[in-house]
């Protein structure tokens, strides 16, 4: 299926498909086959879209068609190229997380170490962490309640995944200046990993961002909210049961709070019905970049 969403960095389309970044580049300058968009830092992002073109031109030029020829054929065949790229293997991106995850399940903390320093090594921090580190997340939570794997399986994956987002929000330098974002578990709620997966994508983006974990003591936050003055205020559930105190408490906060922007995320708030999503739509953050990013800019 053809997605939009850019996740390769050049490193990663080179290793992927042997072209040579210096060549990716005169390719993409002289014939504008693709357009990749640009991270903060200026680097190029490519599409699963992008590294289709690129491995159909590819295979034309090892076929022995120079590279305008190639293009050229493209440009007049784009149809072809689509039917026949409907049928492709598993992307890296999956091929790294089924790695990282079977050596989580095996308790091999040197494995997963290594699968995980080749994903970082390809693809940008959100990348791995939304689309790799995410659905494991889900995996073992899902093999956990079907008691697939036991309570230590799941443990040593949290642990091992807590730990590795934990030094890379450390290593982000922080800038005092732009909006201070809260971030703390719902009243209840013990975990933690989907919120920090979050705090990742929102230190990146530059802001700074105070993270408490797990859920605090009652009337504690009023006071933390008092002292640092954040812009922004998130709370995760991940719990289903514990959705209705944690909403109460948002609501409680805006009205004490009436310029803080706060937000709820977390899996629990996909097992609400539509009926319930649309009384607390204004806090629902989303599950997804995409829905991150467009609540932030709605707020």
């Amino acid at each position: 299926m053809a997605t939009t969403k850019a996740k390769y960095n050049i490193k990663a389309v080179s290793q992927l498909l042997g072209i040579q970044p210096g060549t990716l580049r005169a390719w993409e300058r002289r014939y504008k086959m693709i357009r990749p968009s640009r991270n903060e830092a200026g680097h190029r992002l490519y599409t699963d879209d992008h590294v289709r073109i690129l491995k159909w031109l590819m295979e034309k030029v090892n076929k022995g068609f120079t590279i305008s020829q190639a293009v050229s054929l493209l440009e007049s065949n784009e149809e072809a190229l689509s039917s026949s790229t409907q049928s492709e293997h598993k992307t890296e991106l999956d091929k790294i997380g089924d790695e990282l995850l079977n050596s989580l399940l095996s308790f091999n903390e040197n494995d997963a170490q290594r699968h995980l320093d080749h994903a970082f090594s390809l693809f940008t921090p959100e990348t791995v962490a939304i689309d790799i580190i995410g659905p494991i997340l889900v995996k073992v939570g899902d093999l956990w309640e079907e008691n697939r794997i036991t309570s230590a399986h799941e443990h040593f994956a949290s642990q091992f995944i807590r730990s590795r987002i934990g030094m890379m929000l450390l290593s982000i330098p922080v800038d005092g200046m732009l909006p201070k974002a809260l971030l703390v578990c719902g009243p209840n709620e013990r975990h933690e990993l989907g919120l920090l997966i979050f705090a990742l994508f929102l230190k990146r983006k530059g802001y700074d961002v105070i993270y408490l974990g797990q859920s605090i003591a009652g009337g504690d936050i009023d006071i933390v909210i008092d002292e640092i003055e954040p812009t922004y205020m998130f709370m995760s559930c991940t719990l289903k049961k514990n959705i209705p105190i944690t909403v109460r408490l948002a609501e409680s906060l805006q009205k004490q709070y009436p310029d803080l922007k706060i937000g709820l995320g977390g899996y629990a708030y996909d097992r609400l019905s539509e009926l319930d999503k649309k009384r607390i739509q204004p806090f629902i953050v989303g599950n997804s970049k995409k829905a991150w990013e467009r609540w932030l800019q709605a707020t």
